[in-house]
Parts: structure tokens; sequence; C-alpha cells
């Protein structure tokens, strides 16, 4: 009989090892669902853990946070929720279309700022190369160097919904904010609805991002300043029938050249491309504060954009169709435009304003719609 027990022992423990090998998942303990903290070595979480962001959340230098697909993290409300990667971190946000990563607040109908949103700095160049960037929501965290393909990690499939909140009217968070990130870093199908502040920032660096949904952003659908030289492509903008923005000059693109206008002597000023672009205003025609676009595309402070294939539809008021002049100084004149503009209502002020190559014709297709079907959202 005592043969037999150990025996029996023996065949447990050797089916228990052999399952060892496996590295089964191990749900996140019940205390583990509230994020906040410092990421210093490698975390995966769990698809099947609802997960709730209570403060801020920093991947730190040689930490890893890697998000599988399917992943839910609600943010509590305010402008200290929000997930910050650090130089050196990395995130990997691993969604796919039929389970994409979502990140959104805590409660039912929220509205925009409800919490931070993404943002990620990393060690590509700025306009002044030599110098160091302060992130916007805290200038604690430096971002930006001298390697162009710092990576950063590799996020797809990602929704980022009720962003922008705001400590003041000068430091607000957007719902993607890039900081100096590197064209190592991998961005693509990125959906980022009813945010405050804009879409998308884009602070220096040469990282790509590829297949981008904007709808409701408050400030600007798409932001590029202090040297961005990459390229964004299949980029769709939304405002949405009865959408009102707070913010004084709203727009489809802004690009300055370098940080505010403050140093046009900087040696890399912004240099990037848009390809595939539509900006669909579905808003009455209005010329109330609030309820039209400033400018569709706007360019200024020593950048230069070479923005392929852009259309502008809808009913909605522009002010401006293209323009490229500015106080603290205009665009470069190599700036190349190509845009179609399809809107049914007739813009209140110019159709090109300033010195560039810019093209209106007919016909530009823009951003294809059926590459977001993923999103859910009806283009």
């Amino acid at each position: 009989m005592k043969k037999i027990l150990f025996y029996l022992l023996l065949s447990s423990t050797l089916i228990l090892g052999a399952a060892s090998c496996e590295d089964p998942i191990i749900p996140d303990k019940e205390e583990d669902k509230n994020l906040s903290g410092s990421i210093t070595e490698v975390r995966t979480l769990d698809a099947t853990v609802e997960y709730l962001l209570v403060g801020p959340l920093l991947v730190e230098d040689g930490g890893v946070l890697n998000i599988p697909a399917g992943t839910t993290i609600k943010a509590k409300k305010g402008f200290s929720s929000y997930i910050l990667v650090l130089q050196g971190g990395k995130i990997n946000v691993n969604g796919t279309a039929e389970k994409p990563v979502t990140m959104t607040a805590d409660i039912p109908n929220a509205e925009q700022g409800h919490w931070g949103g993404l943002v990620i700095n990393g060690k590509a160049p700025l306009a002044d190369p030599k110098e160091k960037g302060s992130t916007e929501i805290n200038s604690a965290y430096l971002y930006g160097g001298n390697d162009p393909k710092d990576n950063s990690g590799s996020i797809t499939y990602l929704k980022l919904e009720y962003t922008g909140a705001r400590s003041s009217a000068n430091v607000e968070h957007n719902g993607l904010t890039l900081n100096g990130v590197g064209n190592g870093t991998k961005i693509e199908n990125i959906y980022i609805p009813n945010g405050a502040d804009d879409g998308i920032e884009f602070f220096g660096g040469s990282v790509n991002v590829t297949n981008l949904l904007v709808v409701n952003s408050d400030d600007d659908m798409f932001d590029f300043t202090q040297g961005y030289n990459g390229t964004l492509e299949n980029c769709y903008g939304i405002w949405e029938t009865g959408y009102v923005s707070s913010e004084s000059d709203p727009r489809g693109v802004e690009a300055d050249g370098n940080l505010d206008g403050l140093s046009p002597e900087h040696p890399n000023q912004s240099n990037f491309k848009i390809k595939n672009m539509t900006i669909d205003l579905r808003l009455a025609a209005s010329t109330t504060e609030g309820c039209y676009m400033h400018d569709v595309i706007k360019v200024r402070r020593g950048a230069k954009a070479t923005i392929e294939n852009a259309l502008v539809k809808g009913q909605g008021q522009a002010k401006d169709l293209v323009d490229l002049t500015d106080g603290k100084g205009a665009a470069q004149e190599s700036t190349t435009i190509s845009i179609t503009n399809s809107l049914t209502t007739k813009i209140s002020g110019k159709e090109v304003n300033g010195t560039g190559n810019v093209t209106v014709k007919a016909g530009n297709s823009g951003c294809p719609a059926n590459i977001f079907s993923w999103t859910g959202y009806t283009l």
C-alpha cells in the first residue's frame, strides 16, 4: 500500500511539474485590478480582468507594460488618471480587429476630459537636438534625444475614449501624446473619440502613425510641433452633427515648426508628411464661435508639410481652407499640399492664405473609410 501511495505521489508531482512548464496565465489578484504607481519590470495584464486606473501609471526606464487583445481599462475621473511611458520604458498594446484594447471612462455617458490619456516619451530628436523637452502634464519627466529609431513599444487596435483632462488652460492632456517618440515604435489602428484638446499631438520625434480615426476632438484633430519629422498615413477626422467646440481656434491640422513659435533658429523644424486624410464636418452651416472650424489646415512657424490626397467634406463651416501664415512666422514656402474641397457650405475666409505649393483640385479620395470597421463607428 505504501508503494502504491508513493507512486501516486510521484506521478502527481511529475504531472504538476509538466504543467508548470506551460507558464499558465494567472489572473491578477483582486487588489491588482487598480492601476497606478510605477512599472519597473515586465507586467502583463489579463484580458479577463477589467482594470481601473486610479492614478498616474508610469512605465519606468526598463519597465514593460504588455496589454493583451480584448483588455479594458477604465479610468477614474481626473487629471491624474493617465498612463505615461517614460524614456526607456515600453508599452505593447496587442489589440486585434476582433478584440481591440479599450481605455475609457469608469462611468457611462462620460464627457470629454474625463481622464488624462496615453503619453509616450521617447529619445528621438526635437527641433533642437541638443535640448530635452519637458512633459506638459508633469515637467519632471523629460523627452527627446539623438536616436530617431528609438523604440517605445508597439500599439495596435486601441480605443482611447473621453480623454483630455486638464489642470489649467495651458496644462492639459490629449488623446494620444507622442513626445520625441522614435520610428522604432509601431503605432497603427487607433480610434480616439470624444476627447478634449487634441486627438493626437506629436512633440518632435520621428514615429509614424497609420490608420487613425478621431471623432469630436475639442481642439485640433491632428497636431504637430517641435520638429516632428515622421508620417501620418490614413487619418480621418470627424465633427458630428450638433458638436460644439469649447476652444478658440479648432483646426483639422495644426502644425508648428518649433514649440510655440519661440525658437525659429532651431535646426530641426518640423518636416512631416500626411498621406490620405479626410476631414468630415457634419455640422450645420454656422459662423457662431465653436460651431465652425477655423482652418482645415494650418501650417506655420517654420514648419514644412507635405500633404497628399487630402479631402474635406460635409455641410459644416470653415473659415480658411489652408492657412500658411502666423504672427510668429509662416510655413516654409516648400510646403506642398493637395486638397479637394467638397464642403457644401462656402468657406467664410480664404481658400489659401500665404505662400506655398498648394493645389486645390477635384478628385482626391482622402482616407479609405473601410479600414475603421473594427471601431464599430459608422462612417
